[in-house]
């Protein structure tokens, strides 16, 4: 019986001495319950600039010359042939020779040969000597071997490692070794093995250089205002100013009216 008492008092101690940190304002483990949060697209404040638009410096601005979902990388004539439309939009340039002069040589040679003439290391083991220089291979538009990089068809694997404006590149280098637009150009490896720096590749290109610019919601104007509010013309850097208007205060009670009945909500769920 003095021992059954003896716990049971302990146990009252712990339990006294708990309540006191169970009534305090500090929460240890809340499961991230409680935290700040914002929607997508919910306005901040009394601005109309969303809070989470697209995230600068991510999305491209230049686009590309034929989406995946316009053309299928499928490794299918049909498809490559989909592709000899594409315009080259690289012009044969001393630079961008010598661009795809590297290119080349470290994804092309190995069988294709260092003119381009079928003789590659590569078939001395056994892949067939594919001759660029023919008058076949004369006859394709830039497009078509454009898209032969893009999707490969056959032996031939995708080389989609070749960002896209050094694609171009390369096809103007083949059509100076196909003797096509009347310049020569250098052939065989530009450095020996080991050699960096400019002779490979380096860091990559694809992701944009000009962030796209928050415009203001066009939407919310009406009639006459839109028509008389000047478009918005994206700039390197920088954001473009918001367009005002006597709507934009409607808009921004509205918003706000959305806030607040939201933050309701999301009271009444935390109690």
């Amino acid at each position: 019986m003095v021992q059954w008492r003896c716990g049971l008092n302990a146990k009252l101690r712990v339990l006294v001495l708990a309540i006191p940190l169970t009534l305090t304002a500090c929460e240890w483990f809340t499961d991230f319950k409680r935290q700040p949060s914002i929607w997508t697209w919910e306005p901040l404040k009394d601005t109309l600039t969303p809070s989470r638009g697209n995230p600068q410096m991510s999305v491209p601005t230049t686009g590309t010359a034929m989406a995946g979902f316009q053309v299928s990388y499928g490794a299918f004539p049909a498809t490559i042939d989909s592709l000899s439309a594409i315009r080259n939009p690289t012009p044969a340039s001393d630079s961008s020779l010598a661009n795809g002069r590297k290119y080349f040589q470290i994804n092309c040679a190995v069988c294709h040969g260092e003119r381009a003439m079928g003789d590659g290391r590569a078939v001395a083991f056994g892949m067939p000597g594919i001759n660029l220089t023919t008058d076949l291979t004369k006859g394709r538009t830039d497009g078509y071997i454009f898209g032969m990089i893009r999707n490969g068809r056959g032996l031939m694997p995708p080389y989609n490692r070749i960002e896209e404006m050094d694609r171009w590149d390369v096809v103007n280098y083949v059509r100076a070794l196909q003797g096509i637009g009347g310049k020569t150009v250098a052939t065989g490896p530009l450095a020996p093995p080991g050699v960096t720096g400019d002779k490979v590749p380096g860091a990559t290109r694809m992701g944009p250089n000009v962030p796209a610019p928050f415009y203001n919601p066009r939407s919310l104007l009406s009639g006459d205002q839109a028509a008389a509010a000047p478009t918005p013309t994206p700039t390197s850097g920088a954001q473009v100013p918001a367009v005002t208007s006597p709507s934009d205060t409607s808009a921004r009670a509205h918003a706000d009216s959305v806030k607040t009945r939201t933050d309701s909500t999301r009271a009444r769920r935390i109690r």
